[in-house]
């Protein structure tokens, strides 16, 4: 049975018309009238009620309002029509996918083309200005703004909430890119620029760094970190923040059309705000999808490097099925249980392989390369921040300009993981460690592992540069010692971090979908981690590694404005903030 419902006492035919001005006025600029005591449902857990004085937005919209409802042997409780049009159009994309591999795959080669060569001056900018506005906040007074109302306190501990952003954040990234990207970076500027005709058709950043050793490993760990470090942090960082400020102080739902309340007012409860959340879940399913594909990819690869096992489409198809199965039991268990735990498990885990990798490797080296991997990062920031008047296009638009698409795919999934495990913190809080302690670890990573490999090739041996891109983590920690011990912990972290991006974004994805219900029926989580699953092998078999890069880059487009909107939004939200508390 279904039935369309709305919470007791409020009215069943609002349907995101404009609301009365007055009171979207008086609700954005703090002066407000008390919000009611919120009516649940059994069953339903709300969003905490901030505690304190805060400038909560009045609306007569309720959480669950335009949902529909089933209670029978699978029970769900699905937006309307968030939830069906996101579901079909995936699933419509998985099945043309999957029937016409062959046709699929020069297509999405195209599509990643066109879009990183032409737009890419708007991804590089738009990066620029997410970094900007975070410092801001960090050093102004808005950031002394609390998440939750200035009586809230943090749910979690610091350490587990940081391991819970962290491996949600960059887990299989890290893993995949950490050997091969440093070196590959190194390789390209030490070759320096290649011209064919009028233009560049070689890798390395700005102007590379030919035949100067020393030079070219800075350049490379400077654009490694760049791609790593402040720009992706600063992404997720604002995605956070305006969740969060909005659902926890202002008494919204956990979704990306509260948002944008400053800007559309009552309308986001209509068709702009379906097309939004709609944005939200399509951009998560495929960043998503990118990430679980390079998780299979490598996990497999170690696989065959270290047992001898298959490496082909139908070992990284069976693997998918076999985590997703796992994803789905840590989503039943739920975040305090099922996520929580496994982060943890696993930053511990990489804390450890790390350690090995500094001890065991040119520890020296490692060390003092940090600080001047830093420095480097420091001194070319600004240089590779720049979309203009640069001729290093193969570098800009093949690894910068998807990079920052991807990161923006990626971000409602992993910016709504972090607001609900964020509330209690201060605005000042969330920014310093969402932006700034990720670069550093990023940065230390990237130092330990591809200061490694660089070592290593430099000394002679050929084979990390030889191996393909999955397989280079493995042939660099087979030079090392307890090289099968290392290699399994490897495997393990890539698996682990397989589990805990799926597990998040399921939970994220099905809250969206939900209507912003923060604990919806079992059911359609799983559904969603099967989705992710379903998509993930349809991209390895439609094209691979070229297929989920096109993905990730086609969604992240659109949802850059609307990232650019929600900047504007939470300028807005934490000035009303301000004046509350004055």
């Amino acid at each position: 049975m279904t039935e369309k419902r709305s919470e007791p006492g409020r009215p069943r035919g609002h349907r995101g018309q404009p609301g009365n001005r007055l009171r979207e006025a008086e609700a954005l600029s703090g002066r407000h009238r008390p919000a009611p005591e919120p009516a649940t449902e059994p069953g339903v857990e709300p969003l905490p009620e901030p505690e304190g004085p805060t400038a909560i937005i009045e609306t007569d919209y309720t959480i669950g309002q335009d949902n529909i409802e089933g209670k029978g042997a699978v029970p769900f409780d699905i937006h309307n029509p968030v939830f069906g049009i996101s579901a079909l159009a995936v699933l419509a994309f998985t099945v043309v996918t999957l029937i016409f591999p062959d046709r699929m795959e020069p297509l999405f080669g195209g599509l990643r083309e066109a879009l990183t060569s032409r737009m890419d001056w708007f991804f590089l900018l738009s990066g620029n200005v997410f970094v900007l506005l975070c410092l801001a906040l960090i050093m102004s007074p808005l950031g002394s703004v609390r998440l939750g109302g200035p009586d809230s306190t943090p749910d979690f501990s610091l350490p587990g909430w940081f391991a819970m952003l962290f491996a949600a954040g960059m887990g299989i990234g890290l893993m995949f890119y950490g050997v091969s990207e440093p070196l590959g970076h190194f390789e390209a500027a030490l070759a320096g620029p290649a011209i064919e005709g009028d233009a560049r058709v070689d890798w390395a950043p700005l102007g590379g760094a030919v035949g100067d050793a020393a030079a070219a490993e800075r350049l490379g760990m400077a654009a490694t970190i760049f791609h790593w470090g402040l720009h992706p942090w600063a992404i997720y960082a604002v995605v956070a923040l305006a969740l969060a400020l909005f659902a926890y102080n202002k008494g919204l739902p956990l979704t990306l059309r509260s948002v944008f309340y400053p800007i559309l007012g009552e309308r986001i409860w209509g068709w702009p705000g379906h097309v939004i959340d709609i944005l939200a879940v399509l951009a998560t399913i495929f960043g998503l999808a990118t990430s679980l594909g390079l998780g299979a990819e490598q996990a497999t690869a170690g696989m065959a490097y270290l047992f001898g096992a298959a490496n082909d489409d139908w070992m990284r198809v069976g693997l998918i099925l076999a985590i997703t199965l796992v994803a789905g039991v840590s989503v039943v268990m739920g975040v305090e249980k099922g996520v929580k735990r496994l982060s943890e498990a696993n930053m511990v885990l990489a804390l450890i392989l790390l350690v090995f990798v500094i001890l065991v490797g040119p520890t020296l080296a490692i060390l003092g390369g940090f600080f001047r991997n830093l420095g480097a990062y420091a001194a070319e920031l600004a240089p590779l921040s720049n979309p203009f008047g640069r001729d290093d296009d193969n570098f800009r638009q093949g690894w910068t300009a998807f990079y920052w698409a991807w990161w923006i795919s990626w971000s409602p999934f992993v910016g709504m993981f972090i607001a609900r495990v964020s509330r209690g913190r201060t605005v000042r809080q969330l920014l310093t460690a969402v932006l700034i302690v990720p670069t550093f670890i990023s940065a230390l990573w990237m130092t330990a592992l591809g200061g490694t490999a660089i070592a290593l090739t430099q000394d002679g041996f050929a084979g990390i540069l030889g191996a393909p891109l999955e397989l280079q983590l493995f042939e660099m920690l087979g030079q090392l010692p307890l090289a099968a011990i290392t290699s399994v912990v490897g495997i393990v972290l890539v698996i682990v971090f397989f589990i805990t991006s799926s597990d998040s974004g399921s939970l994220v994805i099905d809250t969206i979908a939900a209507g912003g219900k923060v604990n919806a029926p079992v059911p359609q989580r799983i559904f969603w981690v099967g989705i992710e699953g379903a998509v993930a092998i349809a991209l390895l078999l439609g094209g691979g590694l070229v297929a989920l890069q096109a993905m990730a880059v086609s969604t992240g487009l659109p949802f850059t404005l609307v990232l650019l909107g929600a900047c504007y939004a939470v300028v807005s939200g934490l000035r009303a903030e301000r004046r509350e508390l004055a």
